[in-house]
């Protein structure tokens, strides 16, 4: 990762998380970028065995970022799809390239089982199941991390605060949501402060990022676009569904 990425080298004050379900506040994007740091450095101080995802949207950006700034070195990784944007195709490459994360550092998984055609259009749960949630699980079973960080936050949906807190267990591995109570602003604020690379389908309107076929720009919520016209429109493709079991 380049230098003018990188923030200063500070020592933050180390809090082990306690309180882990947030409320959504209008607290300054600036207390909130400290409290994250905190947050993740507390983590990381008790376990160096930990990996983060990234699907180079707006908001795995900011995660990735701030755990850059803790450790340069932190391990990372994405989950890709046959339907994953041209556009983020590339703009990954340019962050890997920029940021310089190496294969060592930053490894791509995908689906090992092949989907059959145009199965978004019939059952877009199914699909993504094929093609996000069995590659993740894959990817946490080979990495066999400690805990896995995501860029998960509750404002994108109308479920994601009430399931999910900062620190809880997924696929049996401790997940890790250090920016579940950011909102959307909060996501834009920090990337402009600290000159964070944009993936460039943002700037065509659309507000949450998945594969070609199923967002579209625009809506009057963050998620509007996802899976339209279809049972899944506006909701999970699986991947941050919590789970009683491993099984």
């Amino acid at each position: 990762m380049s230098k003018k990425c990188v923030g200063k080298n500070i020592r933050y004050r180390q809090v082990h998380p306690r309180n882990v379900k947030p409320e959504i506040s209008f607290r300054e994007t600036h207390e909130k970028e400290q409290e994250a740091l905190s947050f993740l450095e507390g983590v990381l101080a008790k376990n160096s065995n930990v990996v983060v995802a990234s699907s180079f949207g707006k908001d795995s950006m900011v995660v990735l970022h701030l755990c850059l700034r803790i450790d340069p070195d932190i391990k990372g990784f994405m989950v890709t799809t046959p339907n994953k944007p041209v556009d983020t195709t590339v703009f990954r490459q340019h962050v890997i390239k920029e940021w310089d994360l190496s294969w060592q550092k930053f490894q791509v998984f995908r689906s090992e089982e092949p989907a059959p055609d145009k199965l978004y259009l019939t059952d877009p749960k199914e699909c993504c199941r094929i093609n996000k949630v069995e590659p993740l699980r894959k990817a946490l079973k080979e990495l066999k991390p400690y805990a896995w960080i995501s860029g998960l936050r509750g404002t994108e949906s109308d479920e994601r605060l009430e399931k999910h807190s900062k620190i809880e267990e997924q696929y049996g591995i401790v997940k890790i949501n250090p920016i579940l109570d950011w909102t959307e602003l909060d996501v834009w604020k920090y990337t402009a402060i600290h000159n964070i690379p944009v993936n460039p389908l943002y700037s065509k309107g659309y507000r949450s990022l998945g594969c070609t076929p199923c967002m579209a720009p625009g809506g009057e919520l963050e998620r509007s676009g996802r899976w339209q016209n279809t049972p899944l429109e506006g909701g999970e493709c699986g991947i941050h569904t919590l789970e009683t079991s491993d099984a």
